[in-house]
């Protein structure tokens, strides 16, 4: 699975080539700047979490349509000679400044932005959409979980109910990147790094003619390494065959690990879990608990104080299932030495290349963001934008993703308490500078000069 399915440069709306195809003809083909960014959030959000530069540069460096792809392309929209000529010849050579992966961003802010010929950088618009946002929107609802687990590993359990293969890997990623400690994704774990864990199904148990046979043929094969599911029937009684089986296996080396849950009440079937299994002598084993959680129910969990040592989420967080979308946008900021703005209502940009400044106290903790034109400088504040890429290669090595998921972590740790807080409430105010507000796209007059 080289680079994810990032080879297919043939991921393009239509009018990115009806677009380009007019653009040529005109003789428009100037520097232009775009910028992705979020317009507002989910009701359910109070941050984001930026992730997907990683193949967003990846896809970048290697943009070009092959002859195959150029042939599909005039099968269904027939190209003239010279435009067909023009885009096999087509490379990304800009320039690209993002936020590092792992950053804390809200509504409004430049997550990256393209600086490239106008032919360039509009052609890869949609696959660079689509690679931010899903990572971006996966990371942001993982990270919700994480801090709902307050310190409980997480597994990724999401690739069957993933809307495709490329997205259950790339899922796998934002949740590792947000904090979660591994996946059930075999293809995340060999290409990615991610450490990979699993059980079993109720169909290993149903295959067998007795639970305990079953728990017995899998202890055999995998020593040390065993985790039991053990609600296919009676979630106590399966509890009380682990403990009979552990002192069975006690001198064959084989050692339990942890037992799954999978249905019914989570809290009171894991206080009764607990209870059997510190009573059998098996205080060593945990508990794992997964059947449709989100943050909500993990936060729910976590304040029972119920006996769960790690959880494991699928569908909720691999499809975001509250806010299964972004509202996000890659606009157009400038094209040949002069700002470009969208007035249309409800949908109005600021002019310019910018950049977004951010203050933390002391501590370490947020306090403020300002979005301010590229050529200012807001005192006592760092930029997040940085450069990245120029003349379509990378700036510096790839970001090992262990130093991605640390940042992370400590990014969502710096944030105000009442920004970490699971339920809706007041958005964290991002400030607009005052020579940036001077230029304010008024939606009947334009920018102010």
């Amino acid at each position: 699975m080289s680079e994810l399915g990032l080879g297919d440069h043939l991921i393009v709306d239509l009018y990115e080539v009806t677009m380009l195809e007019a653009y040529l003809a005109r003789g428009m083909n100037e520097l232009a700047s775009f910028e992705l960014f979020v317009r507002r959030l989910p009701e359910t959000r109070r941050f984001l979490l930026a992730a997907g530069l990683e193949q967003a540069l990846s896809f970048l460096e290697s943009f070009r349509l092959s002859p195959d792809e150029l042939a599909d392309l005039s099968r269904v929209h027939p190209l003239s000679p010279p435009v067909a000529r023009r885009l096999s010849d087509l490379r990304f050579s800009g320039d690209v400044d993002a936020v590092p992966e792992g950053t804390v961003m809200f509504a409004g802010e430049p997550i990256i932005r393209v600086t490239a010929r106008l032919s360039e950088a509009q052609i890869v618009e949609t696959r660079l959409l689509n690679i931010i946002h899903f990572q971006t929107l996966i990371a942001s609802k993982a990270a919700r979980a994480v801090l709902a687990a307050a310190g409980r590993p997480l597994i990724d359990f999401g690739l069957r109910r993933a809307h495709g293969g490329e997205a259950g890997v790339l899922a796998a990623r934002a949740a590792y990147l947000a904090g979660f400690a591994g996946t059930s994704d075999v293809r995340a774990g060999a290409d990615l790094g991610i450490p990979i864990f699993g059980t079993m199904a109720h169909s290993f148990i149903q295959a067998h003619d007795e639970e305990a046979a079953a728990f017995a043929d899998f202890a055999s094969v995998h020593g040390a390494r065993v985790a039991l599911l053990i609600d296919t029937y009676d979630t106590e009684a399966g509890a009380r065959k682990v403990v009979e089986l552990a002192h069975s296996l006690a001198g064959q080396g084989a050692a339990f690990r942890a037992v799954r849950l999978d249905s019914g009440d989570l809290a009171e079937h894991a206080r009764r879990v607990r209870r059997i299994l510190d009573e059998g002598g098996l205080r060593d084993v945990q508990i794992v608990a997964s059947s449709g959680l989100d943050e909500h129910a993990i936060a729910a969990l976590v304040a029972s104080g119920a006996p769960i040592d790690r959880f494991a989420t699928g569908t909720k967080v691999v499809t975001s299932a509250d806010a299964p979308y972004l509202d996000c946008a890659y606009k157009l900021v400038e094209y040949a030495g002069r700002p470009r703005w969208k007035r249309a209502e409800g949908k109005q940009t600021w002019p310019g290349r910018k950049q977004v400044w951010r203050t933390r106290n002391a501590a370490g903790v947020l306090v403020s963001d300002c979005l301010a034109p590229v050529s200012e400088t807001v005192k006592g504040a760092t930029p997040l934008l940085e450069p990245v890429m120029r003349a379509g290669r990378r700036l510096g090595p790839r970001r090992p993703l262990e130093q991605i998921r640390s940042a992370a972590l400590a990014e969502v740790r710096g944030l105000p308490e009442g920004v970490r807080s699971l339920e809706p409430g007041p958005r964290f105010p991002v400030r607009v500078s005052e020579r940036l507000a001077i230029r304010s796209p008024d939606p009947n007059q334009g920018p102010r000069r």
